[in-house]
């Protein structure tokens, strides 16, 4: 497993993270054992970076990665934290998140806890509160960084004049984001920003929630309690149109003797030194499979075939009802 740089001369972390969230939230059951041995395998494939937040499931998901990660040497994980406090008991008034600095300390004592870690490698507001400047809640962050109990700041869903404002008072590690085959809005404006100001990408979502795994199928049952039978991306003929280009993916992927799945996460790599994708995996086979990506070389021609085979305004549907842009501010 490579290594790649957290934003300017920052620390260095594995090149391909995991994405805990759907063990706990989402995509309906996971086997609790089963995700604990996922980020063990993680960790002994070289995997640092342990992806979570708050919000997931009432703190479950914060709980299951302190019961995986006891034993191990602290430094062996990078553990990111996204903070919502909609869920904090001590505060119902806010129906979304709530990001007001006086909170921000609170909320972080709550996920140190769950955690069971004296420190949290990059701390990230899930969202922004147009009510809250943003200047505030990362300034709020920037104060635990100087207590000792936060190493990085970290952005989420955010765009180019938020980015900038809340650069301008910490410096910002990392932008956390969805980016794939099937979502590349960030490439006009957001992505050279960050370049601009040395902030990395935190992709999440390379693999579009499963569409990309090349294993999804128009016949799939679906359970009640996974959010994809709601997704416009994943229904009728949305869904179609989808799996048409994943199967024009799949061609390429043959003859890089790879997976569907290698390939996605292998062009989100190439994208630049500067980009982690996380891979949700929730099982060891799904781990193995998306570490095959590292070992998919792609040369310019190569890039250029995918791009083609799945251009962006061929993808079909919004995974959100609200288009994902109109976070961006």
């Amino acid at each position: 497993m490579k290594k790649r740089a957290i934003g300017h001369n920052g620390p260095q972390v594995s090149e391909i993270g995991l994405g805990c969230m759907g063990m706990s939230w989402l995509y309906g059951d996971a086997d609790r054992s089963e995700s604990i041995a996922t980020i063990h395998a993680a960790l002994e494939e070289g995997i640092t970076v342990m992806d979570t937040g708050d919000l997931y499931a009432d703190g479950h998901n914060e709980l299951l990665i302190g019961e995986a990660l006891q034993g191990i040497r602290r430094d062996n994980a990078f553990i990111a934290v996204k903070f919502d406090g909609k869920l904090h008991p001590t505060d119902k008034s806010n129906g979304g998140g709530d990001y007001r600095p006086q909170t921000v300390k609170n909320f972080l004592a709550d996920s140190l806890r769950r955690l069971g870690v004296e420190y949290i490698d990059l701390y990230q507001p899930s969202r922004v509160d147009p009510n809250v400047p943003i200047e505030e809640t990362v300034g709020a962050i920037a104060d635990m960084v100087k207590a000792g109990y936060v190493r990085h700041i970290g952005l989420s869903e955010v765009g180019v004049d938020t980015i900038r404002r809340a650069h301008a008072v910490h410096p910002i590690s990392w932008l956390q984001i969805e980016y794939s085959l099937f979502n590349r809005g960030i490439e006009s404006n957001i992505l050279p920003t960050l370049r601009e100001l040395g902030i990395s990408l935190s992709a999440y979502g390379v693999l579009s929630r499963g569409l990309l795994s090349g294993t999804w199928s128009k016949d799939r049952v679906i359970s009640s309690d996974d959010k994809r039978g709601r997704a416009p991306r994943f229904v009728g003929e949305n869904l179609e149109k989808n799996l048409a280009l994943v199967e024009a993916l799949r061609e390429i992927a043959k003859e890089k003797q790879a997976t569907v799945a290698q390939l996605a996460i292998a062009w989100v790599l190439s994208q630049g030194d500067d980009t982690i994708p996380l891979v949700g995996a929730r099982k060891r086979l799904q781990l193995q499979d998306s570490l095959g990506a590292i070992n998919v070389n792609l040369n310019s021609d190569d890039l250029s075939r995918i791009e083609e085979a799945v251009p962006s305004e061929l993808v079909a549907g919004e995974y959100y009802h609200i288009p994902r842009e109109k976070w961006f501010f």
